[in-house]
């Protein structure tokens, strides 16, 4: 799955998504939105718009 559309996608699916892909596959959010090919400051400030705030301990949305 693509995410350079992310903003178009449901915000719960896309939560979804993306915490599974940190728990399996990316070290860190960091790496997980070069690995996606998308800004991280747009998807912090998306998924904040959205209710999700990234816990960098637990790295994960919440």
């Amino acid at each position: 799955m693509e995410l350079k559309n992310f903003k178009a996608m449901d915000p719960n699916i896309l939560y979804s998504f993306i915490n599974a892909r940190l728990r399996v596959s990316s070290p860190s959010l960091e790496s997980f939105c070069e690995d996606q090919d998308i800004d991280m400051t747009e998807l912090l400030e998306h998924m904040m718009a959205h209710g999700f705030c990234y816990n960098e301990e637990l790295h994960q949305f919440r």
